[in-house]
């Protein structure tokens, strides 16, 4: 077999993992893809994962594979903050969370975080639309400040609040008060409906 006629069968897919290879081709000889890493064709995404390099040069990619990477998850915490303009820095890992243990990966295409939240958390996210008709799992702006809150306990004072510096305008004009305190309930956890509190307090809500 060559590299061309592997591309040509499973390209579309962007990412791949080997059952899928063996499905189309059982005798498939894994070597294959140890020499097409090497030569840069493929990129290993994470242990039996794969993808096809073009896809670096693709918008929007490396997200999308996260949602992959480590099954099920939904992007939220810093990378949707980030996304939707609510905190001011650029964000270098690609964070989600996940309802399995936490993890990380690291490959060509980024660094990913995985946070864990127990299973009847895993809600607040929406499909979003991106290139050749494929769709990312993203949390709503509301349910990735609730992840972040909930995640991270050293959000528990006005003044660490103060300093995720939130974009005051989005939170005046955008932020949906009423689907955040929903949210919250749903989490049946008194010390995150403290923090929610002074979240409010703080960006006078």
């Amino acid at each position: 077999m060559t590299y061309l006629d592997f591309k040509d069968k499973l390209f579309d897919l962007a990412c791949f993992n080997i059952y899928q290879v063996h499905a189309w081709q059982p005798d498939f000889d894994r070597n294959n893809l140890t020499h097409w890493i090497k030569k840069g064709y493929i990129i290993r995404l994470r242990q039996g994962l794969f993808a096809f390099s073009e896809y670096k040069n693709k918008p929007d990619y490396s997200i999308y594979f996260a949602n992959r990477i480590y099954r099920p998850s939904y992007i939220s915490l810093h990378t949707a903050l980030s996304f939707y303009g609510l905190i001011p820095e650029s964000v270098v890992q690609i964070t989600s969370v996940t309802s399995l243990k936490t993890a990380s990966f690291n490959n060509d295409f980024g660094e990913y975080s995985y946070k864990n939240i127990k299973e009847n958390l895993m809600f607040g996210y929406d499909l979003k639309a991106m290139a050749d008709h494929r769709t990312i799992q993203f949390a709503t702006p509301e349910k990735a400040l609730l992840d972040l809150l909930y995640l991270y306990p050293f959000y528990n004072n006005e003044q660490e609040m103060e300093e995720l510096r939130l974009d005051e305008d989005y939170m005046q004009e955008d932020l949906n008060k009423d689907l955040l305190i929903e949210y919250c309930a749903k989490y049946k956890c008194k010390t995150l409906d403290h923090r929610v509190k002074l979240l409010l307090n703080v960006y006078n809500l």
